[in-house]
């Protein structure tokens, strides 16, 4: 017996299988704590539903400021409890960021935004969200490349630039909570477009700086990245187009909900997130691509499917990016006591005070420097007292940016960590002065923002929807006369030339439109499918049915038909 107790085969064996019990007993209590972390987090999510409800008509609260405010809570309730030894729940990940919660948040917004509106303020929207992010990105820079390096910290040319990117991504989610899109319709398009381009078009100037040698910065480099910036975002848009026409084709021409609505939903589903995959798979911007794709699956997919599959998959759309929402403010706010990265940066409180004051000062200004001068130039643009974007709106605008969110933690971490570690105490503190503005600016302007709005546009001074006709109403018929005569003769075609050109400059938006809207009807709505612009909507989606073998005189028909008209998506 004691001759196999000193087999060395034998204690091998023993040694593997204790090893085996080991790693067996460690994986069970992971498995535990990833157990009981996701039940509190779902705890936590109906706790900031049912809290978000009850202060819907609170002045200084809204939800997004409840979900971070009771992660913050969350956080310093664990670190008390584990007598300091942890401070969160879920460690922040970019990944599970990029690729998992922001998806349905960005595809949601392209899905349910006023088409109409968007395209009509389009000029504006990208003035604020691609220039605008510029502006701010080249001030934001050259503060932090002046101030940081007298208090001691040492960043190489990229750090500095992706400061820059970090900090001009803003989060328009309280402001937008606060403004309601029939009072001030123009206001609404303006912040909600502004607010997806600003992310996406950061997101793609932060790629296009990971991708570029910036040892030494000169006007080549520059140039070089101002070409990769608007090579990424064409080609992430053309992507994301091209999925969205591609969804529509499959859907019209294969009748999938003939047979069953669920394989519909589920293409519905599926397609516009292989249209972010894509994106990320081939280096480009998925946050650009899943955007447009929601558009274009708007307009054209979404009148291809079932009367219940549209109702279903709108209000899980919906549903998805609220709950991914909250989820993100949850999620910023349980991690912003982790007590690594605090330990880990190596500053006084003074210095980290002084870091996180320059960053936001910096925003501020930088919004300033943007907001205002690029609001007049497009008001130059717009011939109407009512389609122009007034003081009141431009200090909303510029109040609605100041608020920086997850995209900028996100951003912090791909730039100053690696899988959610910081080795470097600068890096370290670049990331906790993240935490300290988008906590600051989030909790401090967010309270603000109700009652700002409030004294800014007190109700007198909101136009309501009724009173702002699409630009597009009056100038039609000018539109009609000038590029619809049936005359044949030269000398007409040559002032039917000149009036369309003369149109053009005088409306270029609208004529832009009606150009649209006509190819759109004679080519892209016979191919890819959608309600064309001539025929009541009824009558279409009778067809549409009729076509596919399903019975027209449904007894459910007229609650289907109230609930599209209040679903409605398709608005021009």
């Amino acid at each position: 017996m004691g001759l196999d107790l000193c087999n060395p085969i034998t204690t091998a064996n023993k040694t593997m299988l204790a090893g085996s019990m080991i790693s067996r007993v460690l994986m069970e209590r992971e498995g535990d704590e990833l157990v009981r972390a996701i039940s509190l987090t779902v705890t936590l999510l109906l706790l900031c539903m049912f809290i978000g409800h009850l202060l819907h008509t609170n002045k200084w609260m809204n939800e997004s400021l409840t979900s971070l405010v009771l992660g913050v809570c969350t956080g310093l309730m664990v670190f008390i409890s584990s007598k300091g030894q942890n401070s969160h729940i879920l460690q922040f990940d970019e990944d599970l960021f990029f690729y998992y919660l922001l998806p349905p948040i960005i595809f949601n917004a392209g899905f349910q935004v006023k088409k109409k509106q968007f395209f009509q303020n389009f000029i504006a929207i990208m003035l604020y969200g691609v220039i605008g992010v510029f502006i701010s990105f080249t001030i934001i820079t050259f503060t932090c490349k002046w101030i940081f390096p007298k208090l001691g910290l040492s960043l190489s040319y990229k750090d500095f630039l992706a400061l820059g990117v970090i900090f001009s991504a803003t989060d328009s989610v309280c402001t937008l909570q606060v403004l309601h899109q029939d009072e001030t319709p123009l206001l609404y398009s303006l912040v909600f477009g502004e607010g997806v381009m600003n992310d996406a078009a950061s997101v793609v100037l932060f790629n296009a700086i990971q991708r570029l040698n910036l040892s030494e910065m000169d006007a080549v480099q520059v140039l070089l990245l101002v070409g990769k910036f608007f090579y990424l975002f064409f080609t992430s848009t053309v992507l994301g187009i091209s999925v969205g026409l591609l969804s529509a084709f499959l859907i019209k021409r294969l009748y999938v909900g003939r047979h069953s609505t669920d394989r519909e939903i589920a293409i519905m589903i599926l397609m516009p997130y292989l249209s972010y995959m894509l994106a990320e798979l081939a280096m480009l911007s998925g946050i650009l691509t899943v955007f447009f794709c929601g558009i274009v699956m708007s307009h054209y997919t979404w009148h291809n499917v079932t009367e219940s599959s549209r109702i279903t998959t709108r209000h899980t759309f919906a549903t998805l990016s609220f709950i991914a929402e909250t989820f993100i403010f949850l999620y910023v706010g349980m991690d912003a006591l982790d007590k690594d990265k605090w330990k880990m940066t190596h500053v006084s409180h003074v210095t980290s005070i002084t870091l996180s004051s320059t960053l936001l000062m910096s925003v501020i200004v930088g919004r300033a420097a943007f907001v205002f001068p690029l609001s007049g130039f497009s008001n130059l643009v717009r011939r109407t007292a009512l389609t122009r974007i007034s003081f009141r709106h431009q200090l909303i605008i510029w109040w609605a940016g100041l608020m920086r969110g997850a995209v900028s933690i996100a951003l912090a971490y791909n730039q100053f960590s690696s899988s959610g570690v910081t080795i470097m105490p600068e890096h370290a503190a670049m990331i906790t002065s993240t935490v300290i503005v988008v906590l600051f600016s989030t909790v401090v302007f967010g309270m603000l923002t109700k009652p700002l709005v409030e004294w800014v546009l007190p109700h007198h001074v909101r136009p309501s929807a009724t009173d702002i006709s699409p630009p597009s109403s009056k100038i039609e018929p000018d539109i009609r006369r000038c590029l619809l005569d049936d005359n044949s003769g030269e000398e007409n075609m040559f002032s039917t030339r000149t009036g369309s050109l003369q149109m053009l400059f005088r409306a270029p938006t609208s004529t832009v439109h009606y150009f649209w809207r006509r190819f759109d009807d004679a080519y892209m709505r016979p191919t890819f499918g959608g309600m064309h612009a001539d025929r009541p909507r009824n009558q279409q989606r009778r067809e549409v049915r009729n076509s596919r073998g399903m019975h027209e005189d449904d007894p459910f028909d007229s609650m289907r038909e109230n609930d599209h008209r209040s679903l409605s998506l398709d608005d021009g």
